[in-house]
């Protein structure tokens, strides 16, 4: 296909991106930017296990603490809003603000969920999946880590490749040493971070 935009650009590059929007919003998926920062779409029964082992918010930077704290308030937000609420605007701030939403990808505790029209390039809606996939994020809760890996080792068997960057994803957040608990508000509600 020719990746291109205009007249004489494929149309199915177009009904590819409609079709990502349409998936992002189904909640029959989960779509992230996940792998290598890619465009990566879960099955729920994948993501759910993939929450068990990564979805914690230990040794998360300020940035990062800050853009979930403000989609806990409002999800999905556009990448402008996030970036207005987060304090991260303009050209000059654009490295922090991929910085910060980096982690929070990989641990799958933010999700894409459809698209905001912003201007000329429709944008990706970004959300807290702790709000916007309720159900799997309290069922990962109740999972065992080592019964995650098994379900994970099952999913993924054919796709060494993923297992691999889980894998390396569970050893990099092992690695971050444990804080005493953090406290802080939004809003005058106390907030607790592991």
């Amino acid at each position: 296909m020719r990746w291109e935009w205009d007249d004489a650009g494929d149309s199915r590059v177009a009904n590819l991106w409609h079709l990502r929007e349409e998936l992002s919003r189904s909640q029959k998926v989960v779509y992230s930017k996940w792998y290598r920062g890619r465009a990566t779409f879960f099955s729920r029964e994948l993501f759910r296990a993939l929450l068990a082992l990564l979805g914690k918010t230990k040794g998360l930077s300020e940035e990062s603490s800050s853009v979930l704290d403000v989609l806990a308030e409002d999800s999905p937000l556009s990448t402008k809003v996030l970036k207005k609420g987060v304090e991260l605007q303009g050209r000059a701030l654009e490295g922090i603000y991929h910085k910060a939403l980096k982690p929070l990808w990989n641990r799958g505790l933010i999700v894409g969920y459809g698209e905001v029209d912003e201007g000329a390039f429709p944008s990706l809606a970004i959300g807290s999946t702790e709000l916007l996939f309720e159900d799997l994020w309290r069922e990962s809760r109740s999972i065992k880590e080592e019964k995650a890996m098994e379900i994970i080792e099952i999913l993924l068997k054919d796709n060494l490749t993923f297992f691999k960057e889980i894998k390396k994803q569970v050893q990099l957040l092992s690695e971050i040493k444990p804080q005493s608990k953090k406290r802080g508000t939004i809003k005058g509600r106390d907030l607790y971070r592991d």
